[in-house]
């Protein structure tokens, strides 16, 4: 499904367990691409190979290269300077017109900068195409994709991550599942009359139900906190996908604390569709200021 995919590297774990994860979904004859940001907090100034910016070209050279061999992958190398590691990443996958962005989930590392920072939202509504979150470790213990999960409300946006859920359990030949999250709305607590004939149960089958009509997934409903439930429901997957900017559960969950929440306590990879990389176009304007390298 993924054939141009570009994974954040930053000498940390974090980004390890990315460029796992991007190996792992780069499709058959696909092309994985390694990129590292390095930071210009030096503001404005002459643009040119002085020795600082060669220096620093140099150091994401060799960094890029060893976590090409250490990964035993032969991956094309990116770099571009940039004041935010997010906005940098962002423009390398649009230049390169990336279909996917895979990034690391320690707080130290790529994640931390990327992710987990007060530009949470930015960084995953600006991206220009989808974005995937390895979790911590990855890289030590990755396997294949046998169960693919999807986040589901019946949004157009958590319809968009069930169709590329379906594309992914097609490619790995792996079961496809999906979840939708309810809880009691606020109305019915303004009237305990209408709350007293609806329990937890009967939104839960209800929500269930609603899933299986979708015929083709294995359904499953759950009551709670959107990011609470789909992370305890993730141990039991390969790969959770969700939409961004979904309407109920699925927008709740990926804005604000809850969407940090997620990012960090989902027990398998995330992967993201964003609603740009669903209304985007396909031709992409490339940018001024990134560099690649065989």
């Amino acid at each position: 499904m993924f054939t141009k995919v570009l994974a954040g590297v930053d000498g940390h774990d974090g980004g390890r367990d990315a460029v796992a994860l991007a190996a792992q979904l780069t499709a058959r004859g696909g092309e994985v691409m390694l990129a590292h940001v390095y930071r210009d907090d030096a503001g404005p100034r002459v643009r040119g190979y002085d020795e600082h910016e060669a220096a620093e070209i140099t150091g994401s050279r060799a960094l890029l290269q060893a976590a090409s061999d250490e990964a035993g992958i032969d991956a094309r190398l990116c770099w571009t300077d940039s004041d935010s590691v997010g906005r940098g990443l962002h423009e390398l996958a649009e230049m390169e017109q990336a279909d996917l962005l895979v990034v690391g989930s320690t707080r130290r590392g790529l994640l931390g900068r990327v992710l987990l920072r007060d530009d949470t939202s930015a960084a995953l509504q600006g991206a220009p195409c989808a974005v995937a979150i390895a979790p911590a470790g990855y890289a030590a213990h990755a396997a294949g994709i046998r169960r693919v999960g999807v986040g589901y409300d019946g949004s157009p946006d958590s319809e968009h991550a069930l169709m590329a859920g379906r594309a992914l359990a097609i490619e790995y030949d792996a079961q496809l599942t999906a979840l939708e999250v309810v809880s009691f709305p606020a109305y019915l607590f303004s009237d305990p009359i209408v709350a007293d004939t609806t329990t937890i149960d009967e939104l839960v089958d209800r929500a269930r139900d609603r899933v299986g009509s979708i015929g083709d997934v294995e359904a499953h409903g759950a009551y709670g906190e959107p990011a609470e439930e789909l992370s305890v429901w993730s141990a039991s997957l390969d790969l959770l996908v969700v939409g961004s900017r979904g309407y109920g559960p699925i927008r709740r969950m990926m804005h604000g604390s809850t969407s940090r929440e997620l990012a960090r306590r989902a027990r398998c990879p995330l992967l993201v569709m964003t609603r740009t990389q669903r209304i985007a176009s396909d031709e992409m304007t490339p940018g001024s200021e990134v560099v690649t390298a065989q």
